[in-house]
C-alpha cells in the first residue's frame, strides 16, 4: 500500500506544480496587460518592476490554488485510467476511496495552507502591491524632448526643440518658457543651438544654450501704471539648471492603507466589521429620532410625546378653512417647504446609510473570503479527481477543456455571489458562499459515479438507452 501512495503522490504533485505555477503566469500575464500603460515609458528601474510582479503573484494564489487544484487531480486521474493503471488497482481489490486517499490527504494539507496564506500572507501582499502600483500610477513619465512638440514634464518649464542631432544631446532652434513667477508667458529664452546633458546622479539637466536672446516682461511695483518695461538680454552663453527630482519614484507611506479590507487579517476585520456595525446602527437609530422629530404626522407614531412638538409645526384645518387667503398661502408654502425638506433630509439620510452598507459589506466579504479559498480547493477536488477517473484522459487535452469549463463556472458564481452581496442583494456570507454551495454537491455526484465505476460520459450507454427507448415505443405503438 506504501507503493501505491508513493506512486499516487508522485504521479500528482509534479501536475500540481506545474499547473499552479502556469496559472499564476498567466494571470500575472493578463495584470500586466491592464497595467501596461501606467508602466510603460516611465523610466522605472528594473527591481521596481520585479517587485511589483513579485508582490501581484502573491495576491493571485487565491485564483490559481484551486485552479491547479482541479486541473492536476483530473489530470492525474486521468492518465492513470488511460494507461489502465486504475484498472489494474480495482482488479486488485483496492476501491477507488484508497487510490484518492494520498490526494485527499494533500488537498486537506492545502486547506490549511490557504487558510494560513490568505490570513497572514495574502493581506501584507496587498498591501505592499497596491501601494507601489499607487505610487508607480503617480509616477511621472520619462524625461524625454521630442522634435517639434512643447515638452511640459518638468514642472514650471515648457521646452521646444526643432531639431536634435543623432548624437541626443545637440539641439537646434531651442524654446525655454519660463512659468516660474506665476505670469504666463512673459520669459522667454530662445537659442540657435545648445547641449542637454543629465548628470551622473540623474537629479539636475543642464542646458548649455549658444548664440540666444532672453525676453522678459519686468513686474512693475504699481499695477496702475500703463507703462510696461520689457527687457531683452542676448547672450552667447548661458547655461541653465533644471531639477528633475520630481521623476523620482516618491513612495508613498503604507500606513495610509492599512485600514482597507483587503490589508487586514481575520482578527482585524472582526475589530472593523464591529466597529462599522455599531456605527450603522447608531446612524440608524438618529436617523429614527429626527424622523420623529420633523414628520408632522408624528402624533399618530408616538402619541405619548405629542408635548413635545412644536405647535408651530402643525396646521390646523380650522384655520385653512377661516383664516384669509394670504395667510393660508403663507401656510400652504410654509408646509411645502417643509415636505421638501424632509424629502432631502430623507434621501441624504439614506444614501449615507446605504454607503455605511456597502461599506461594512467589504469587511465581511473579506472575512468570508478567508473561508471560501480554503474550501474552494476541496470542492474543486471532490470534481476533479472523480472526473478524471471518469474521462479517463491525461494530458493537458481535454483536462484542459474540463478544467476550464468547471473553473469558468466556478469563477462566475464567486463574481456573481460577491457583487450581490457588495450591493445588498444577498449577505454576505450567502453571496460568498454560494459557488461553492453549488458545486459541492456536483462533486459528490461525480465522486459517486466514480466509485460505482458509472459511465457517465460513455456515449455507447446513451445510445443503447436510447435504441431501448426506441424500441419499447414502437412496441407499444405496434400494440
Amino acid at each position: 500500500m506504501k507503493k501505491l501512495h508513493k506512486l499516487v503522490l508522485k504521479s500528482y504533485l509534479g501536475p500540481f506544480v506545474i499547473t499552479f505555477f502556469i496559472s499564476l503566469f498567466i494571470i500575472l500575464m493578463q495584470f500586466l496587460w491592464k497595467y501596461v500603460d501606467d508602466l510603460v515609458g516611465k523610466g522605472l528601474e528594473w527591481y521596481i518592476i520585479g517587485e511589483l510582479l513579485f508582490y501581484a503573484s502573491a495576491t493571485f494564489v487565491p485564483m490559481a490554488l484551486p485552479l491547479a487544484v482541479l486541473l492536476s487531480s483530473i489530470m492525474t486521474m486521468g492518465n492513470m485510467g488511460e494507461h489502465y493503471e486504475l484498472v489494474g488497482f480495482k482488479s486488485a481489490g483496492i476501491s477507488l476511496r484508497k487510490i484518492m486517499w494520498p490526494m485527499v490527504v494533500i488537498s486537506f494539507f492545502l486547506v490549511i495552507v490557504a487558510f494560513y496564506f490568505s490570513n497572514n500572507v495574502l493581506p501584507v501582499a496587498n498591501l505592499k502591491m497596491y501601494s507601489l502600483l499607487y505610487d508607480v500610477r503617480q509616477q511621472r513619465p520619462a524625461f524625454n524632448i521630442m522634435e517639434g512638440v512643447y515638452y511640459k514634464g518638468i514642472e514650471d518649464y515648457v521646452i521646444k526643440v526643432e531639431r536634435k542631432d543623432a548624437d541626443g544631446q545637440t539641439l537646434r532652434d531651442i524654446k525655454i518658457y519660463d512659468h516660474t513667477d506665476r505670469r504666463g508667458n512673459v520669459n522667454l529664452t530662445v537659442a540657435e543651438w545648445g547641449t542637454m546633458v543629465v548628470t551622473a546622479d540623474k537629479r539636475n539637466l543642464i542646458f548649455t544654450l549658444y548664440n540666444g536672446t532672453n525676453y522678459q516682461d519686468v513686474r512693475q511695483q504699481n499695477p496702475r501704471d500703463p507703462a510696461k518695461p520689457f527687457q531683452r538680454t542676448h547672450f552667447e552663453k548661458q547655461i541653465i539648471r533644471f531639477d528633475l527630482s520630481a521623476f523620482d519614484l516618491t513612495r508613498t507611506d503604507e500606513e495610509l492603507f492599512k485600514s482597507n479590507f483587503q490589508m487586514l487579517t481575520l482578527e482585524q476585520l472582526i475589530f472593523f466589521e464591529d466597529s462599522i456595525s455599531r456605527e450603522l446602527n447608531n446612524r440608524k437609530e438618529d436617523y429614527k429620532k429626527d424622523y420623529y422629530t420633523r414628520m408632522a404626522y408624528y402624533s399618530l407614531v408616538n402619541p405619548q410625546k405629542i408635548d413635545t412638538i412644536a405647535e408651530d409645526q402643525f396646521i390646523a384645518v380650522d384655520f385653512m378653512k377661516s383664516g384669509s387667503p394670504s395667510s393660508v398661502q403663507m401656510q400652504i408654502d410654509r408646509a411645502m417647504s417643509m415636505v421638501r425638506s424632509n424629502k432631502d433630509h430623507a434621501y441624504f439620510s439614506h444614501e449615507n446609510l446605504r454607503q455605511w452598507s456597502r461599506q461594512l459589506a467589504r469587511y465581511q466579504i473579506e472575512f468570508h473570503r478567508k473561508f471560501t479559498l480554503s474550501f474552494a480547493c476541496v470542492v474543486l477536488f471532490l470534481i476533479g479527481a472523480p472526473l478524471g477517473a471518469i474521462i479517463r484522459k491525461g494530458g493537458f487535452g481535454l483536462p484542459v477543456v474540463i478544467s476550464v469549463l468547471f473553473f469558468v463556472v466556478f469563477h462566475v458564481l464567486s463574481i456573481t455571489g460577491e457583487k450581490f452581496a457588495r450591493e445588498g442583494v444577498l449577505a454576505a456570507h450567502q453571496g460568498m458562499w454560494i459557488a461553492s454551495l453549488v458545486l459541492l454537491p456536483v462533486g459528490i455526484i461525480l465522486t459517486i459515479k466514480a466509485s460505482t465505476d458509472s459511465s457517465l460520459f460513455d456515449t455507447d450507454s446513451y445510445l443503447k438507452r436510447f435504441e431501448k427507448f426506441i424500441g419499447v415505443f414502437r412496441k407499444n405503438k405496434e400494440t
